[in-house]
Order: structure tokens, then sequence, then C-alpha cells
């Protein structure tokens, strides 16, 4: 049996997307995927179709540019998509795709679990700066 070089390991972990590699591609679908407003907006167009202004008024405090580059990132990646429909106003849409419906379960899970221990997590936090 032969011993591998550190360079072959890497190489090897890369290949079988290990996302403690820095290399590797599931690692920079984490970085998107953990980005607070995809999380907000995958939640959001959970019942279905949502117009680019129905968006923005259901996600307080999303900035148009911050909507904008998600829903690209996200339509990108292939978990959203966006429909234009030719009227007067242009009118735009968005929806999940298989892909992102898939993603949905465990977006809305964090959400939710967020939503139920934020208190938990405020008095860790004042604990922990009572003590630092």
């Amino acid at each position: 049996m032969s011993t591998r070089t550190a360079a072959e390991r890497r190489e090897e972990a890369r290949m079988a997307y290990d996302a403690f590699m820095s290399t590797c591609p599931a690692r920079k679908l984490l970085d998107t995927l953990s980005d607070k407003w995809v999380s907000l907006i995958l939640v959001a167009l959970a019942d279905g179709p949502q117009r680019y202004s129905d968006l923005s008024r259901v996600i307080a405090g999303v900035s148009q540019k911050m909507l904008t580059q998600t829903l690209r990132s996200l339509e990108r990646d292939g978990i959203v998509t966006r429909t234009v429909t030719p009227s007067v106003p242009v009118r735009v849409d968005y929806a999940l795709t298989p892909l992102g419906r898939s993603l949905l379960p465990v977006m809305a899970a964090i959400k939710r679990w967020a939503e139920i221990h934020i208190e938990d997590v405020e008095a860790a936090r004042a604990d922990y700066d009572g003590r630092a």
C-alpha cells in the first residue's frame, strides 16, 4: 500500500465534496445558503410565486440591492426561477424550483428554531457579555 501526499489527500477530499476543504464547491454553496436573506426569501416563496414588490414588503429591512443580488444568486444556483410577463408595467415573478423546494424544509426549520429559541440565545449572550 502506497502512502499519499497531503496534496493527493486534499485532491481526493475535493473530489468527494468535503465542505471543510476551502476549494470545495459545496463550501461555496454553503456560503450562499447561510446568508440571512436566502432563508427569508425561501420561506417567503413557500406558498407559491411572489412578485418582487411582494417579497420586498414581506421581508422587512432588505434593501433593493440585497434582494436583487440574492434573487439573482438563487436563480443562478437553480433554487429560484424568474418569470417575466410582458405587460405595462412588466411583471416579474419569483418561485421555488424543485431544487429550492427540497431545501425549503431545512430553511423553514432553521427560521422556526430561531424564532423559538431567540430568548434563550439572548439570555446566553447577556450572560456571556456580563462575564466578559
